[in-house]
C-alpha cells in the first residue's frame, strides 16, 4: 500500500495527495511550492509578513517605508497608530503571489495558507484586503488557517473568484468544523477541503496549552469523517501533524482521507526558506529539545526548539516597520512583557523578557525555530556527511519518498557527489 494508488479529487480534477503545508515566514518558499505543484500535488506558500517577505525576494521597501512613517513611535508602547497602508498590503499580496502563480510548470496546485492571527491592528480590513488581493492574483486556493475567522467567507463573497478558488479551512475539532459549517451555509458556500490538524503539528496548535497531548490526530480525523457523513456532506478531509512516512500517509488514505499535508520533512529540504545552519539544527534535534510553550503573543500554545534564539529576545518591539501581531487597538502581550522588564531592571543588568517573545522580528529573522513533533527523527530521512552535518535532501526526493514509499521505508537522497 503507499500514496501513488491514490489521488485527490477536488473540482472534477486528480492530484497526486500530496500537500505540503504552508510554512512561515517564508519557510515554504516559492521553489518549495513549486516542487509539489511540479510534480502533481499542492504546494503552500504563506501570507505571513508578505510585505517583508517581498521586500527579501524583490527588494521593494514595504517594511521601511512603514517604519519610516511611524518613527516617532518607537520607544513608545503606545502602539494604537501603527496602522499598515492598505494600498501596499494588496500590492505585496498580489506581488508575491503572481511572482509564484506565474512559475507552474506541473499539473498541481499553489495554495495560500492565511494567517487569521495576523491581526495587524486592523483585523477586519486588513484580512479582507489580504484574501481579495490574493485571489485577484490568481492563487488556486486559500487555506483559512490559525484561528479560523468565521467572518472569512463574508470578506469574500462578492469577489469574481469566490466560485472558482478553492477555499479550505484548517481545523481540530468537529467543534470547530461545526461552528465554521454554520456560516458557510449562510452565504451558500461550502468549503472545497478541510484540514485537521492534530496535535503533533508544528507551530501553533489548535488545542489549550495544558491538555493538547490528550489528543491525537486519528481519533479527531475519524470524528470529522463521521461528522460529515451524519451531515450529508462530501467534503474531502486531510488529516495533518506527524505524517513522517509515506506509508502512515497511505493509512489515513485506506482510511477515507482524501490526501495527506505533510511539513516537518520538507522544511529541511533545500527549497525552504531556513538557513542551512538552522536546517542542521533541525535535523540534529532530540525528542527532549522539542517543546510546546506559550511564548506566542497570540495566546495559543506553539511548538519549538528550546534553542529557539527567539526564547532568548529581549528588544525593542518592531511594530513600526512589521507589526503584524498588534491587536487591534495596538496592543501586544510581548509589548507589556518589554516595557514590564524595563520597569524592574537594575543598572548593570542584562534585560529579561519573562513568558513572551517578539514573534514579528523572530520569524522574520529565522529566530523562532517551530517544528513538528517528528523533527527528532529527521535524521533518519538524510545522510551525514564527511564534515559532520548532514545532507539536504531536495523537495522532489522528500516528496517522491511520500508518494512511493512502503512499510514505513524511508529512502535516503542520492549521496552528494554520486
Amino acid at each position: 500500500m503507499k500514496v501513488d494508488n491514490f489521488r485527490l479529487k477536488l473540482g472534477g480534477k486528480e492530484y497526486v495527495p500530496i500537500v505540503v503545508g504552508g510554512m512561515g515566514v517564508n519557510i515554504s518558499t516559492t521553489e518549495l511550492a513549486l516542487a509539489a505543484e511540479k510534480l502533481g500535488g499542492i504546494g503552500h506558500i504563506s501570507d505571513a509578513e508578505s510585505g517583508f517577505v517581498c521586500d527579501s525576494i524583490f527588494k521593494t521597501s514595504f517594511v521601511s517605508t512603514k517604519r519610516k512613517r511611524y518613527i516617532d513611535c518607537i520607544g513608545n508602547p503606545d502602539k494604537s497608530r501603527v496602522q499598515f497602508d492598505l494600498g501596499e498590503v494588496a500590492e505585496a499580496q498580489k506581488k508575491y503571489i503572481e511572482y509564484t502563480i506565474s512559475q507552474k510548470s506541473g499539473n498541481g496546485l499553489i495554495f495560500l495558507n492565511c494567517m487569521e492571527k495576523l491581526t495587524m491592528n486592523n483585523s477586519n480590513e486588513t484580512f479582507h484586503v489580504r484574501l481579495n488581493a490574493a485571489m485577484d492574483a490568481g492563487i488556486d486556493g486559500l487555506t483559512l488557517a490559525a484561528g479560523l475567522n468565521l467572518r472569512s467567507l463574508d470578506l469574500i463573497k462578492d469577489n469574481p473568484r469566490f466560485r472558482d478558488v478553492k477555499i479550505g479551512i484548517i481545523i481540530s475539532s468537529t467543534r470547530a468544523l461545526s461552528i465554521f459549517l454554520k456560516r458557510a451555509v449562510r452565504v451558500e458556500r461550502m468549503p472545497d477541503y478541510i484540514i485537521v490538524e492534530g496535535p503533533l503539528a508544528g507551530g501553533h496548535l489548535g488545542f489549550g496549552p495544558d491538555d493538547w497531548h490528550t489528543y491525537d490526530l486519528k481519533t479527531i480525523f475519524l470524528e470529522v469523517l463521521d461528522f460529515l457523513r451524519k451531515e450529508n456532506l462530501d467534503i474531502p478531509v486531510i488529516p495533518a501533524g506527524g505524517i513522517f512516512t509515506g506509508t502512515d500517509a497511505a493509512e489515513y488514505l485506506s482510511m477515507g482521507a482524501a490526501g495527506v499535508q505533510v511539513a516537518t520533512r520538507f522544511a529541511i529540504s533545500r527549497e525552504a526558506g531556513l538557513p542551512y545552519q538552522v536546517k542542521q539544527e533541525y535535523i540534529m534535534a532530540n525528542e527532549e529539545d522539542i517543546v510546546v510553550n506559550m511564548a506566542s503573543t497570540t495566546g495559543y500554545p506553539m511548538r519549538m526548539l528550546t534553542s529557539s534564539p527567539t526564547l532568548r529576545y529581549a528588544i525593542r518591539p518592531n511594530c513600526e516597520g512589521l507589526g503584524y501581531l498588534l491587536e487591534n487597538g495596538g496592543k501586544c502581550t510581548y509589548i507589556d512583557a518589554y516595557y514590564a522588564a524595563l520597569e524592574v531592571k537594575k543598572p548593570g543588568e542584562q534585560l529579561k523578557v519573562h513568558e513572551k517573545t517578539c514573534l514579528c522580528t523572530g520569524m522574520a529573522n529565522y529566530d523562532c525555530w517551530t517544528c513538528g513533533h517528528t523533527t527528532y527523527r529527521l535524521k533518519e530521512t538524510t545522510n551525514l556527511l564527511p564534515n559532520g552535518k548532514w545532507q539536504l535532501p531536495r523537495a522532489s526526493d522528500v516528496f517522491l519518498d511520500y508518494q512511493f514509499s512502503t512499510d514505513h521505508s524511508i529512502k535516503l537522497p542520492e549521496p552528494e557527489g554520486c
